[in-house]
């Protein structure tokens, strides 16, 4: 007897109630939230999405990352459901509540610090890298931040400032500036692009001299493995680099894992491949199945450093959020999904690699873990991107029932954010789609 398949396609994608929810809400919604695939959800389970229509597809696009541990987790619902019934919300800070404290508890151990930390929650991961900011300053007494090129921190005022994209954020008269003052910028290494880990090195060296003093900086801000700018590996060079200059320099060094944490890289935290500490880990997305929450943990002697009031917020660390994400960690641990990440990337990559020999307009296949994309080109040689082609690519993947997501400085990547406990016959379904939609667009 055959498998029922994940993917169900009963109408055009979209479908015409997709298409009539899209109409009602261009009439009402602000228009700088525009969509990316006008599919409307209706529900989703695991590694799978079933839109208004009735069609259902395997989700490669995972919430952009929130969902590891699969869309409304049986176990993440009737933590949410639990906690819900007793109390919303009180501000930890006014009236405290044991979740926030458990969840530190339970966090700090799994993360690579191997002396005293401590924990900060917060709400996104543009909030938690906001607030890092303000803890590498008071602890230093400096003003000055470093960030990368191909960087994405998010979109509030440091956040943003530290986001390397022109469009559609700082593009002349569409710039969403002024922005952050004392915020310098370097290259990030890309070997594809010609650029070392040692180039990348010298070149934050030279800044040093040249453009802000060593003395002056407060922290270097960066990604392990770069998520919209592309899935960019930092090489274990690089990153022994810049703890060892940090070091020499008493500068704070911040990992942002927003997209790397909970598992997405075969790890837990992307970190742990370097074997190399960070003085903050900021952490976000999947930390509670998709409910807004954040974080930062840190060494404690920089954790401690600020004075009473300078951080928080109305609703930071919100005990139904807590409540999901213990249950994040409760699945994490009964289901192996730090191993199963492994599993699925492996999976992933060997296709990948076949793309690569048989399509030349696939010009780089790069990530860690089950955190992979491909990189399009006009021309090998040149390597000059093409980012129509990810675009024509996602389009095709919806049609046959793929959701699947762009990245990349130039936008010419597709991306795989799927749920880490996808089933191997959602998987290969998955890949199925993506390879007929490489077929459609590149052959």
């Amino acid at each position: 007897m055959a498998a029922i398949r994940a993917i169900q396609l009963k109408t055009e994608i979209p479908g015409p109630r997709s298409r009539e929810i899209v109409a009602r809400k261009e009439r009402v919604i602000a228009d700088p939230l525009s969509l990316y695939l006008p599919i409307v959800v209706a529900e989703a389970h695991g590694s799978t999405l079933t839109d208004v229509d009735g069609n259902s597809f395997v989700d490669f696009s995972g919430g952009v990352g929130c969902t590891n541990v699969g869309h409304s987790h049986p176990r993440v619902v009737e933590a949410v459901q639990e906690q819900a019934a007793k109390f919303l919300h009180t501000d930890f800070t006014i009236i405290p509540y044991e979740l926030y404290v458990e969840l530190a508890e339970r966090l700090i151990p799994l993360t690579p610090f191997s002396g005293p930390a401590k924990v900060a929650f917060f709400n996104a991961g543009t909030e938690a890298i906001e607030n890092a900011v303000k803890f590498a300053r008071g602890f230093t007494g400096r003003p000055a931040v470093i960030a990368f090129e191909g960087a994405f921190h998010g979109r509030t005022l440091m956040s943003l400032t530290l986001t390397s994209k022109t469009h559609p954020y700082k593009s002349g008269q569409r710039s969403l500036g002024p922005f952050a003052p004392e915020v310098y910028r370097a290259p990030f290494p890309n070997e594809y692009r010609g650029i070392t880990a040692a180039d990348a090195l010298a070149a934050l060296e030279r800044m040093l001299v040249t453009t802000v003093a060593p003395e002056s900086i407060a922290a270097i801000v960066f990604e392990p493995v770069q998520g919209e700018g592309g899935f960019v590996v930092a090489p274990q060079a690089f990153v022994e680099g810049l703890r060892a200059l940090c070091d020499r320099h008493g500068i704070v060094l911040v990992a942002d894992e927003v997209q790397t944490g909970f598992g997405r890289t075969g790890k837990m935290f992307a970190m742990e491949h370097y074997g190399v500490e960070p003085d903050l880990l900021i952490l976000a997305k999947s930390i509670a199945a998709g409910l807004p929450l954040s974080g930062i943990v840190g060494k404690a002697e920089i954790m401690d450093s600020l004075w009473d009031g300078a951080i928080g917020g109305t609703y930071v660390g919100n005990p139904v959020a807590q409540a999901a994400a213990l249950a994040v960690l409760d699945v994490f641990e009964e289901e192996n999904l730090v191993e199963r990440a492994q599993q699925v990337g492996d999976t992933i990559r060997a296709r990948m690699l076949e793309w690569h020999e048989r399509f030349a307009a696939i010009g780089d296949v790069r990530g860690l873990g089950a955190m992979l994309a491909i990189e399009y080109v006009e021309d090998r040689a040149t390597k000059k991107p093409a980012p129509e082609l990810a675009s024509r690519v996602a389009e095709q993947a919806a049609e046959r029932g793929l959701l699947l997501l762009k990245a990349g400085v130039y936008s010419n990547c597709n991306r795989v954010l799927c749920p880490l406990s996808i089933t191997d016959s959602e998987l290969a379904e998955g890949l199925d789609a993506w390879e007929e939609s490489l077929q459609a667009v590149l052959a």
